[in-house]
């Protein structure tokens, strides 16, 4: 058996016939198998992998498509013998299959080893060739398949260059170049393509052709990106003019998974990751953050402040994935600003001021340090706006955004820099910024109680992500429609609490593997709680959730489910103020009724104080993708309360 989805899905057995694989949807249960790489994929990820709106007999659909690729994939089994290579396991399934008989599975092997060996650069180039087209060319729509094209395309990209390098440090190579040509118009701003296309024109007996294509790459970096080339090109360059025999390349200052590159190409890579989510996200910040330093230790301020503000990829979630790393960058681009002086460009100086407030998450701030961000971001807006560049205004009302979350009941205000961003994007052609601004206007219209709104912004900004090819999009979409499912379930003729709580479940499916921690943790056991609290249930006490940064603010509630209500009154005295993001008028809630339930007037009181402003708004749909149900139920109680003593 052998299973091809380096190109369109296809599969043979042993004896190269061809396996029927059926429909589409036959064919994506298949894919997705593959991709999990011999994991468990449970039936509920599968249903809401294969369909944005699940049928009402969606699990039944997922068994018949796998019984017919049992069918297909194994022949010749008797009746009733188990099948050995798609097999049930717990709640789902897995693909039983040596890796070597999966092309991605070989070809992510083989790359891994050329990284170590050089010796195995012949089966490098032996897998590479075997690429028909895109990864799951012909699995269409899916947020999971896109996820998988570009983080398959990016290993393949780095495979070519990494096989080139080898054939050229070996003194081989001169037949490279047509290959590398093409790879070089396809990919430009890949700045090692550019060198070891001169290196393989060199080895060619072409030295003049070798400095045009390095004349070349400086005229596209400098009239692109306003950069010179890195390193590696400056001394090719002198190399070649020199007349001297370029060798193997010189390690430079950051050396990524088996391919080196400069800080400018590494922050442009790391940029394209970013929208790409799961493991890609997660590379992506690890890059961004090496990227940086390595510009940092050439002493050049101007190529540092560049290479730290160039990172502008939207962001939207108030608490950081790796406040380690974000607290590491806006260290640099303090420090950058700082060296710089008053004499900084304004642009440089907006870009650094600007990632400032996009990577001072305000659920990791306190105190000075809030204001400090604000500051940031209010003269980055400032600049822009002074320097009339579109591009720079949407990346600087980013961190206005982000810097947004002063105390609860600012919805209105955050949709109207929503507005601005959307409007900038779409008369300039900001693609990535028109979905940021969509996304924020679902989150406050999802604030306000507007879910005919909310929706309208959702469908847009999944049209715009399928242009753009940002795959993280549909997972908070989908949480956000497991969100209205779960108002919905308090309504007359609406969906079953059990219903909206598997569509939590398989939001929450979908978002495990995003790359997004810091949105991911917690999010679930608190939809889960908003959802108990809207049908006047008592908070879930399963051991195995896992609440995250909301812990403390769950707990006294959880505690009462148990029984244990001085414990519960211990815990609630504990509780300290909510951090100022998305979730503080969740929080607050959580809060108020705990109060309630235990008769702390006092407790209640600052509740209702914080709560009063945000009275028009609904309990931690700010993010979107949950809901406690209108503010005005918990601050009427908590009211209540304080009027009863």
């Amino acid at each position: 058996m052998r299973i091809d989805v380096l190109g369109a899905v296809r599969a043979f057995h042993d004896d190269g016939r061809p396996v029927g694989l059926g429909g589409p949807r036959h064919r994506e249960v298949l894919a997705r198998l593959v991709a999990a790489e011999g994991r468990m994929v449970p039936t509920d990820t599968l249903v809401a992998d294969l369909w944005t709106d699940p049928p009402a007999r969606a699990v039944g659909a997922v068994r018949t498509f796998v019984a017919a690729l049992r069918r297909a994939l194994e022949p010749d089994r008797p009746p009733r013998v188990p099948p050995h290579v798609l097999v049930t396991e717990g709640p789902g399934y897995v693909l039983r299959l040596p890796r070597e008989d999966v092309d991605a599975h070989r070809f992510q092997d083989t790359l891994a080893r050329a990284r170590r060996d050089p010796g195995a650069v012949t089966e490098l180039g032996t897998v590479l060739a075997a690429w028909r087209g895109p990864a799951y060319a012909d699995v269409t729509g899916s947020a999971w398949a896109e996820r998988e094209r570009t983080r398959l395309e990016e290993l393949r990209l780095e495979g070519v260059e990494l096989h080139a390098r080898i054939l050229l440090d070996a003194g081989e190579g001169a037949g490279l170049v047509p290959e590398l040509r093409t790879h070089v118009a396809e990919h430009p701003w890949r700045e090692p393509a550019w060198g070891l296309l001169a290196r393989a024109l060199h080895r060619a007996g072409r030295r003049a052709d070798a400095l045009a294509t390095l004349r070349r790459a400086r005229a596209m970096l400098v009239g692109q990106l306003g950069l010179d080339p890195g390193a590696e090109l400056r001394n090719l360059e002198t190399d070649l003019l020199n007349g001297t025999v370029p060798g193997a390349a010189a390690t430079t200052s950051w050396t990524g998974s088996g391919v080196r590159l400069g800080p400018r190409t590494t922050v442009d890579l790391a940029r394209t990751l970013a929208l790409a989510g799961g493991d890609a996200l997660v590379h992506s910040r690890r890059d961004r953050l090496a990227a940086v330093e390595a510009a940092e230790r050439t002493s050049d301020l101007f190529l540092t402040a560049r290479v730290i503000g160039a990172y502008d990829v939207p962001a939207l979630w108030s608490r950081a994935d790796d406040p380690e790393q974000s607290r590491a960058v806006v260290a640099a681009a303090e420090r950058t600003l700082s060296a710089l002086g008053p004499g900084c460009p304004a642009d440089l100086a907006a870009r650094l001021l600007a990632t400032v407030a996009v990577e001072s998450r305000s659920a990791d701030l306190s105190g000075p340090e809030l204001t400090h961000a604000w500051q940031a971001a209010r003269q980055a807006e400032a600049l822009a706006r002074d320097l009339a560049d579109p591009a720079l205004l949407a990346f600087a009302l980013n961190g206005v955004f982000l810097q947004s979350f002063a105390r609860p009941g600012l919805a209105a205000r955050r949709d109207r820099i929503g507005a601005e961003i959307l409007d900038l994007a779409t008369r300039h052609e900001l693609p990535n910024f028109a979905v940021l601004g969509r996304l924020v206007r679902l989150q406050s219209a999802s604030a306000l109680g507007d879910l005919d709104a909310a929706a309208a912004h959702a469908e847009a900004a999944e049209r715009l992500a399928a242009h753009t090819e940002a795959p993280l999009v549909p997972v908070l979409t989908g949480w956000f429609r497991a969100r209205v499912a779960a108002a919905r379930s308090t309504e007359p003729g609406g969906p079953a609490a059990a219903a909206a709580a598997a569509h939590y479940r398989a939001a929450e499916d979908t978002l495990r593997t995003a790359g997004m921690p810091g949105l991911h943790r917690g999010l679930f056991p608190l939809a889960l709680l908003g959802l108990r609290l809207l049908h006047d249930r008592p908070a879930p006490t399963d051991p195995r959730l896992d609440w995250g940064p909301y812990r403390l603010w769950a707990r006294p509630l959880v505690l009462l489910a148990q029984g244990g209500e001085e414990q519960a009154r211990a815990a609630l005295a504990a509780v300290p103020k909510p951090p100022r993001d998305h979730m503080q008028e969740a929080l607050w809630c959580l809060t108020a009724r705990a109060a309630v339930r235990l008769g702390e007037r006092g407790v209640a009181a600052r509740a209702a104080a914080a709560l009063r402003g945000a009275r028009t708004e609904h309990a931690g749909a700010t993010c979107g993708m949950l809901t406690l149900g209108p503010v005005t139920r918990y601050l009427a109680e908590a009211e209540a309360c304080v009027e009863a003593g």
